[in-house]
């Protein structure tokens, strides 16, 4: 696992054996079950998740129904917002699989921040196309109709298909499970 996060970095800045021995010092890697709640809401929080493997995925609890915000695969990063502004967490965070995950700290990032100030240029590039793909996203879903949705994500996320659980995409897309069905439906006797 080391190897995929030492080539992900490698695509934002070389490092030194030293870089690599510090970063593996901090037992970054973590091995969570599926199901796992890794934040409740309310609850504070100083970590951030890099996945590695597997999925996790961000919802609400609103009127006791789960609502889906995201999902997080390979190479995706995750710092929950009560992270930064330091207040309880207004959401959830789980693992939809079994996932290995760098779990980090803003006190562990920040010493590796000092003592190698180009990791903070990565962190600030990466947060930077974090956030580009993120208004794309919001726009996307916002300007588009259920199915336009459903269009876009099999073909920028078709992996989501075989590992969420439908209930759990349908909430993703904003609309109901058999809502989502019945899309399914009408896209097949279309090609047929």
């Amino acid at each position: 696992m080391q190897n995929k996060l030492f080539e992900f970095i490698a695509k934002y800045i070389s490092l030194t054996d030293e870089e690599r021995n510090v970063l593996l010092s901090l037992n970054l890697f973590h091995t969570v079950k599926k199901g796992t709640v890794l934040l409740k809401e309310g609850q504070l929080s100083k970590e951030s998740y890099f996945v590695l493997q597997g999925c996790i995925r961000t919802y609400y609890i609103i009127d006791g129904e789960e609502k889906t915000t995201a999902f997080y695969t390979e190479m995706d990063a995750l710092t929950p917002h009560c992270v930064i502004n330091k207040a309880p967490s207004d959401y959830y965070i789980s693992c939809v699989e079994d996932s290995i995950l760098t779990i980090s700290n803003a006190d562990m990032e920040a010493e590796v921040n000092t003592k190698f100030p180009k990791f903070e240029l990565m962190c600030r590039r990466l947060s930077e196309e974090l956030l580009a793909r993120q208004r794309i996203d919001f726009d996307e879903f916002k300007t588009s109709s259920p199915e336009q949705r459903y269009l876009n994500l099999l073909q920028k996320r078709p992996d989501l298909i075989q590992r969420v659980p439908q209930h759990q995409l349908a909430s993703y897309l904003g609309i109901k499970p058999q809502s989502l069905s019945r899309l399914r439906a009408r896209m097949l006797e279309k090609k047929s």
